[in-house]
């Protein structure tokens, strides 16, 4: 097992979770809020081929998780990408993808909590709802990752539930060709729905796909918490590939029944897709289910969000790269308590301050970069250590690259400007070490 003299002793973290615990985290992370509103953004971007996009955004997806299992099992600490990205390709690629996933998964973080309080209070009391989510989840998070699975496992159960009824009515919609032209539009979910983008076309297609990826990278979660599985050589890939064939089963159930049930042009204009779809069918009663699945998500997708950002902050503190004391293990839960507690502190201030609901662009930004430092490690691997064939991983880098390129134009700019923040950043203190005469960071 490959350890780092940075790691002192007794700051590890426990290993606590078995398969259907790395299971329930990694599906919580990937069913989020995103199934409930990234139809209608894809929809406007690839019309009737949007279910092409799904499939390409699932594609390289898989290609990303096989690339993730494979270098978990060399690197079964916390981290994930950073961390694989650091010891394979060198540490400007792992500070990178660290940084991206860091600072990209916060604003995530406060995005799922608004939308959680979108759905499930009345505007007024949105914000300090939101705040009362999020201050609740790092709670659970702080007191030990094993609740952290059983609280992902009770959500993430009910709202596969939901999302089942929201197939079905998909299927009484189309049976009785009620879809396209029936049906108000629901209240808005609060996320943003770019409809300006032209329908259709090969750009559209790969728009759809950079966007539908969000709702898919919640896998790398399974990877961030390395260090707290056990016999992660086995459980990681395990936990990867069935988190991941259950969700590509679950998302093209539920985008052939949004397709189907409302038609392409109105899918894009709804600010509440699914609560449509149930309403197409003629379900009054199901359109509060949903609402309240869709917060529920959210709140899952924000448990698992805390937990790895927490462990990514945790892996980059003891290189160095963030302040070492984000680097502190509880003594009795063994997680990283005050980088969680910190990441909950970081969330609060951009719920008061900001309303980042719309940052579904930006977060595929960073993630994607995330996955095509993760490739491109999995590519310097040698063979005994290979789990998937090296053209998967290039398939994988190379459809990040291509869908990166593909996200609209303000989202590649915030990208790219957190980047270089980021690396701004960084070069003033590695400069500033070499000045002291320090060797605390490495080029």
């Amino acid at each position: 097992m490959h350890y780092r003299a940075s790691v002192t002793p007794g700051s590890f973290l426990a290993r606590r979770l078995g398969l259907r615990d790395a299971v329930a985290i990694g599906l919580a992370a990937m069913i989020g809020a995103g199934v409930f509103a990234v139809w209608a953004p894809a929809a406007a971007a690839a019309g009737v081929w949007l279910i092409a996009g799904l499939a390409l955004a699932a594609f390289v997806a898989f290609a990303n998780a096989g690339s993730t299992a494979q270098l978990a099992v060399r690197y079964p600490e916390a981290g994930g990408a950073y961390r694989y990205g650091r010891e394979q390709l060198g540490q400007w690629p792992g500070f990178l993808a660290g940084w991206g996933f860091v600072i990209g998964k916060t604003a995530s973080c406060a995005a799922m909590a608004m939308t959680a309080a979108a759905y499930l209070v009345p505007d007024p009391w949105q914000k300090p709802a939101a705040v009362v989510a999020v201050i609740g989840l790092v709670g659970v998070n702080v007191l030990g990752v094993t609740r952290t699975a059983r609280v992902a496992a009770v959500l993430v159960s009910a709202v596969i539930a939901v999302l089942v009824l929201v197939v079905a009515a998909g299927v009484v919609a189309i049976a009785h060709g009620t879809g396209p032209s029936s049906g108000a539009a629901a209240p808005a979910s609060g996320l943003a729905v770019d409809a300006s983008v032209p329908i259709g076309g090969p750009y559209g297609v790969l728009q759809a796909a950079a966007l539908l990826f969000f709702a898919f990278a919640g896998y790398a979660r399974i990877a961030t918490l390395g260090e707290e599985v056990r016999e992660p050589s086995r459980t990681i890939p395990r936990a990867i590939g069935v988190a991941f064939g259950i969700v590509v089963v679950v998302y093209a159930a539920v985008g052939i029944a949004a397709l189907g049930a409302l038609g392409s042009e109105r899918l894009a204009e709804s600010a509440a897709p699914l609560v449509d779809v149930v309403s197409a069918a003629g379900w009054p009663w199901a359109e509060p289910l949903v609402r309240i699945a869709a917060g529920v998500a959210a709140l899952g997708s924000l448990l698992a969000l805390i937990a790895g950002v927490g462990r990514t902050s945790l892996a980059m503190a003891r290189d160095g790269e963030l302040p070492r004391r984000l680097a502190a293990v509880h003594p009795r839960f063994g997680v990283p308590h005050v980088a969680e507690i910190t990441t909950g502190v970081a969330i609060v201030v951009l719920v008061l301050v900001a309303d980042l609901r719309g940052a579904i662009g930006f977060s595929s930004f960073g993630v994607l970069l995330y996955y095509l430092v993760a490739n491109a490690a999995a590519l310097t691997q040698p063979r005994p250590e290979r789990l998937v064939p090296r053209w998967l991983s290039w398939a994988g880098a190379a459809g990040c690259v291509i869908l990166v390129v593909a996200l609209p134009l303000v989202s590649i700019l915030a990208g790219v400007a957190v980047l270089a923040t980021g690396a701004a950043v960084r070069a003033g203190r590695l400069a500033l070490t070499r000045r002291r005469g320090g060797n605390r960071l490495g080029a």
